[in-house]
């Protein structure tokens, strides 16, 4: 099988997700992008799931997702889209994001 990737195409998103991460306040490795996707870490909990990691996955059909990780192999849990275009100002995606009231381990040892 012969793939192919526009180059541009993968610079592009790397540097859209890194100007999201930024926007969230994250450092460090914490996405990873290819062609046509992008999966992006998150630092919290969302209530409901306090035992599960977050993440925001992106795709070039639907855009931004917000889903929890499984136990086991399988992919992450979809729990909610971000409306609006593919690619929304990364400004919008981190207001999203602040809105669905994710907590840190700091949080919760301060709730105990």
């Amino acid at each position: 099988m012969d793939w192919e990737f526009d180059e541009n195409e993968i610079r592009a998103l790397h540097a859209y997700v890194t100007q999201v991460t930024r926007a969230l306040g994250l450092r460090g490795d914490s996405f990873f992008a290819q062609a046509g996707s992008a999966y992006l870490a998150l630092d919290g909990r969302l209530p409901g799931f306090p035992d599960r990691d977050v993440a925001l996955l992106w795709d070039e059909a639907r855009g931004w997702a917000v889903a929890v990780e499984s136990d086991s192999a399988e992919p992450p849990f979809v729990l909610s889209r971000l409306r609006g275009p593919v690619r929304p100002d990364p400004a919008a995606v981190a207001r999203w994001v602040d809105g669905l009231a994710l907590t840190t381990d700091e949080d919760l040892l301060a709730a105990s």
